[in-house]
């Protein structure tokens, strides 16, 4: 697939190419302040996720929609989240995330949470929003693990099933295996054991109530991979046999021939999450499918030096394709594919 892919325009900081700096600079750069309203939502199985609006929220209910899925352990106050909702809003979107289950402020309901195959909730939401705002068009845009989830949905879905003018995804875990190895090798241990401490504070929490007994608090602690913990935890707990099951079950890569919405993938070769091999491995994507990828920029990084100050690409260019896919006033309402990919020059 490597003659099949756009160079991004991206470029990194002068000094700032390394991709765990690039990944970690959001983390320490100031976050976009956004007012937000926080909306609870019974799903059909009568357990809950919580959304999360941009305010003011434009008076037009034809106002044109961004909803946003978060990454792994991720919510409304990650930095990436904050500086999309801010950059929809300021367009004059309507700009609303939605957490994935148990990631919001009040717990879910249920044992089940969520994970990177997990399309229901996504696909349930996005049915709402089509019936509050049937007039509107609405673009949805994955992060990480919520990119791997929106690339699937696009996938099963096929071009009529979404009321969504395109999707953006955004360094999605295209091979879950691959990414569960790569997340094990040098510093990117440091991001494995950060973000196992947020799901196991989770799983502790369900052991406590008596939810789940299948696993003492001793062998949770053990559980020190993404391989093991979802091994024990997230395949049993969500109908998979084991990790391998669950990795290639959930996986988007090789469903990215399938796809027929217009739908934008930006990556960074140097993702330290993703082999820099790996999509020479995937099928060839469809022409729906138009992948960026920049030299740099790690891991939902992307972090340029533009007017004189350190800023998120990622807010330029997916400004841009919002722009993009905006419904012209007047004109008759319609989306276009991205075009053929070509290769890199």
């Amino acid at each position: 697939m490597s003659g099949m892919i756009y160079k991004a325009d991206f470029r990194p900081a002068r000094g700032l190419a390394n991709p765990h700096v690039q990944t970690l600079l959001p983390l320490i750069l100031p976050r976009s302040k956004v007012r937000l309203e926080t909306e609870l939502l019974t799903l059909p199985d009568n357990d809950i996720v919580e959304l999360s609006w941009a305010q003011p929220s434009p008076e037009d209910a034809k106002a044109p929609i961004m909803v946003l899925f978060h990454g792994l352990e991720g919510s409304i106050n990650s930095p990436y989240a904050r500086m999309l909702m801010r950059t929809a809003a300021n367009m004059g979107w309507r700009a609303v995330l939605m957490h994935f289950r148990g990631c919001g402020r009040v717990p879910n309901r249920y044992l089940r949470s969520y994970h990177a195959g997990e399309t229901a909730d996504a696909y349930w939401v996005l049915s709402q929003l089509t019936r509050r705002y049937p007039n509107a068009l609405k673009v949805a845009v994955g992060v990480s693990l919520g990119a791997n989830v929106l690339l699937k949905l696009a996938a099963e879905q096929g071009g009529d099933g979404l009321d969504l003018a395109g999707a953006i995804a955004i360094s999605p875990p295209l091979d879950l295996a691959a990414s569960a190895d790569a997340i094990n090798i040098g510093f990117a241990r440091c991001y494995q054991r950060h973000i196992l401490k947020s799901m196991k504070r989770k799983v502790m929490r369900r052991m406590a109530d008596g939810s789940l007994t299948r696993i003492k608090p001793q062998q949770l602690k053990e559980l020190d991979t993404f391989w093991a913990f979802d091994n024990e935890i997230t395949a049993p707990l969500h109908g998979f046999g084991s990790a391998t099951d669950y990795y290639q079950r959930a996986s988007s890569g090789l469903m990215l021939d399938r796809i027929e919405l217009p739908t934008l993938i930006l990556h960074a070769a140097d993702d330290p999450l993703m082999p820099k091999s790996l999509l020479d491995r995937l099928p060839v994507p469809s022409r729906s499918v138009r992948i960026e990828m920049a030299e740099h920029g790690g891991h939902v990084g992307f972090i340029e030096f533009r007017q004189g100050l350190l800023r998120p690409w990622l807010a330029r260019r997916v400004a841009q394709q919002l722009e993009s896919w905006r419904v012209v006033p007047g004109r008759q309402q319609h989306t276009r594919p991205l075009g053929r990919n070509q290769p890199l020059e």
